[in-house]
Formats: structure tokens, sequence, C-alpha cells
């Protein structure tokens, strides 16, 4: 199946470039292009877009406000976000992610990496590693970025709808593990894990893993640590 790719970015040059990279391979092709986040959320209904590369910061509506409309859109729940940012280390990242971004790509990061990260996020997962997203939800969240105010108190609440099991499996997902990860850690099949990630997201309203993770701070599941 053919990954469908929005490039969303006010730099025409960096959407000719990705627009090569992303044309040039066999699963994937560029469905449209937008200067702006108002535009992007047009072009994701209109192209059926599987994947937007969302600069986060663009003129009008930026690309935080953008995700957020795409996140909150039943009609476009198949769309995945992943946030390009010229610093990793960006305040924004952390809002991106309760947005309803899948994850983070710095802008100086390897065209193998940027593939990649297409591919994670059409895939359903999100990218999340512990030095990066994981560590930037633990630093933010840890210091207090004015967010409290957007927080979703209910959230704590609904963590009691999870059995014991699904506490475990969102734990470690937190941790930035895999489902083999999970799996070989809980001594369960990855099967099973999946659906214990499934029903999780389903009972806490995410829409995939990296919400997950910053539920799982945001409630006190986990302890932020910052180095």
């Amino acid at each position: 199946m053919t990954i469908r790719v929005l490039l969303a970015d006010d730099q025409a040059l960096l959407r000719s470039a990705f627009r090569v990279l992303v044309d040039s391979e066999p699963d994937m092709e560029v469905v449209g292009e937008a200067s702006d986040g108002a535009e992007a959320v047009r072009l994701a209904g209109e192209t059926r877009a599987d994947v937007v590369l969302m600069d986060i910061r663009m003129p009008g509506t930026d690309g935080l406000a953008a995700t957020r409309l795409i996140s909150a859109d039943p009609g476009l729940a198949q769309v995945r976000v992943v946030m390009l940012t010229t610093f990793e280390v960006d305040e924004y990242v952390v809002q991106s992610l309760r947005a309803g971004a899948s994850g983070f790509l710095g802008k100086g990061a390897e065209p193998d990496e940027l593939l990649n990260a297409i591919r994670i996020a059409a895939g359903g997962e999100a990218l999340l590693s512990p030095a990066a997203t994981k560590g930037l939800i633990a630093k933010f969240l840890a210091q207090g970025d004015g967010a409290d105010e957007e927080r979703d108190p209910g959230r704590t609440e609904r963590l009691n709808a999870l059995t014991g099991r699904e506490r475990e499996v969102l734990v470690q997902v937190a941790g930035g593990h895999s489902n083999d990860e999970i799996a070989e850690r809980l001594e369960v099949s990855p099967l099973t894990v999946k659906t214990h990630v499934n029903r999780a997201m389903a009972k806490l309203g995410a829409r995939d893993r990296a919400q997950l993770v910053v539920i799982a701070y945001e409630s006190g599941l986990v302890r932020p640590r910052v180095e």
C-alpha cells in the first residue's frame, strides 16, 4: 500500500526537497503541499493523506493549531501528524503531542530518518525514543510549561478504568518500549500487548502511543525525571 504524504511548510525550498525525497520511495507519494496550517487541514481531508509532515512555525494558522484541528476532526481520524522542528529541544514539542501529533523530527534529520518516521507514523506507531520525545515530555512536564489548565483531570479518573495489566503496559509504553520489548518484559505475546495498548487508548481517549505517553506523565502514573 502506498503511503500518502502531505507536506506542510511555509518554505517552498524545503517542501521541494521533501517532495523529491518522498517521491523517490516506491511505497510513498506526495499528495499535496501546504504553506500554512489552515491549508494543511483542508488538504488533509481533500487528499486523504495518511501522514502530514507539519512544520511547527508557519504564518497564520501554525502547525500546532493545525494539528489540534486535525485531531479533533473525526473525519481525519486516519491522519497521522509528524511535527518538524528546527530545534529538537523545542518548547512546542510537548504541546504538539498533547494536540495529537504522533511524534516529532528535527529538520536536520538524515533522509533515512525522515522516511522511517513516515513509515512508523503510517503504521500507527509513534516516534518515541527515550533520548528524544520521552525526555522532552519529562523535562517540560517537570518544569511546568503553563499547560496545567490545558490538562484534562478526567484522564486521571479514567486511569481507574484500566485493568492492572493495561496499567503495566502503559508504563512500559511511556518508557519508550516497542510491543516486542514489552512482550518480552511481561512474558506475554506481542499480540496480547497490542490488544492491551489498543484498549488503553480507547479508554483514555488517546489517538496513538504518543498521546498515551503524555497521559501517563500528566496523570502521575509515570513520574518525570530531569537529568
